[in-house]
C-alpha cells in the first residue's frame, strides 16, 4: 500500500511540476512575443519618421531649385516643376506610412502641417520671403523630428 501511495505522489508531483513548467514557459513565450512585436513596431516607426523627414527635406530642396529656376528664367523650369511633383508624391507616400504607424494623432497632424508648409516654399515673391520660408520649413521639419523622437 505504501508503494502505491508513493507512486501516486510521485506521479502527481511530476504532473504538477510539468504543469507549472508549462505555465512559466507559456508566459515567457507571450512576453517575448509581445516584446518582439513592440520592438518591430518601434523600428517601423523610426524608419517611417526618418523617411518622411528625408522626403520633406528633398521636396523642400527641389522647391527652392524651382524658385531659382523661375526667377532666373532657366530652360529647365518645366523639368524641375515635374520633379517637384514627383518629390511631393514621395513625401505624401511617406506621410501615409507615418499615418499608418503612428499611434499619436498630434504627431500625424504635425506631419500634415509640415508638408503643407513645405509646399509653399516655391511661391515666395522675393529672396527675403524665400529665406524666411526656408527658415520656417527647416524649423518645422526639425520640430517634427523632435516630436517623433518622443514616440520611439
Amino acid at each position: 500500500m505504501e508503494a502505491v501511495a508513493a507512486s501516486v505522489i510521485a506521479v502527481l508531483g511530476t504532473l504538477l511540476g510539468a504543469g507549472v513548467t508549462h505555465s512559466f514557459q507559456r508566459r515567457t513565450v507571450e512576453r517575448t512575443e509581445a516584446f518582439t512585436r513592440s520592438e518591430r513596431l518601434r523600428q517601423e516607426r523610426i524608419d517611417a519618421y526618418c523617411a518622411y523627414a528625408g522626403a520633406l527635406v528633398n521636396y523642400r530642396r527641389i522647391l527652392v531649385d524651382r524658385w531659382f529656376s523661375r526667377m532666373e528664367d532657366r530652360e529647365e523650369q518645366e523639368e524641375i516643376r515635374f520633379r517637384s511633383y514627383e518629390m511631393r508624391s514621395e513625401a505624401q507616400e511617406a506621410l501615409f506610412r507615418v499615418q499608418l504607424l503612428s499611434g499619436d494623432e498630434e504627431l500625424v497632424r504635425l506631419a500634415g502641417e509640415t508638408l503643407e508648409q513645405v509646399a509653399t516654399v516655391h511661391t515666395s515673391a522675393d529672396r527675403e520671403e524665400l529665406a524666411e520660408r526656408r527658415r520656417v520649413t527647416r524649423d518645422a521639419v526639425n520640430h517634427f523630428v523632435a516630436t517623433a523622437k518622443r514616440h520611439v
